[in-house]
């Protein structure tokens, strides 16, 4: 069973940067794809950046060319580095690690982040 920790929310004003932060226990972290998504008040938990073990990437339309999803497979830790925050960034940010080949998956508790004047 993968526990997912995130850590690196906060209130920042519109422009501005925040860096996610999602470290994994588990013993195989390489046999996972990461992902981060988010949930906004009234609204469906949608996707925002995945990154494979072998470092593919994808990114919702809304969020390319600010956020930068990578992983560090020695520390067991997937980032998000959002540049260029806008007010409809506001949400709650969750970890996601998804077993490959499988349909396994697990998610972390969730951060949020706030992006207002």
């Amino acid at each position: 069973q993968v526990q997912l920790v995130e850590s690196g929310g906060g209130l920042v004003q519109p422009g501005g940067s925040l860096r996610l932060s999602c470290a994994a226990s588990v013993s195989m972290f390489s046999i996972y794809t990461m992902g981060w998504y988010r949930q906004a008040p009234g609204k469906q938990r949608e996707l925002v950046a995945v990154i494979t073990s072998g470092g593919s990437t994808n990114y919702a339309d809304s969020v390319k060319g600010r956020f930068t999803i990578s992983r560090d497979h020695g520390k067991k830790t997937v980032y998000l580095q959002m540049n260029g925050l806008k007010p409809e960034d506001t949400a709650v940010y969750y970890c996601n690690a998804r077993r490959i080949a499988t349909t396994y998956e697990s998610w972390g508790q969730g951060t949020q982040v706030t992006v207002s004047s």
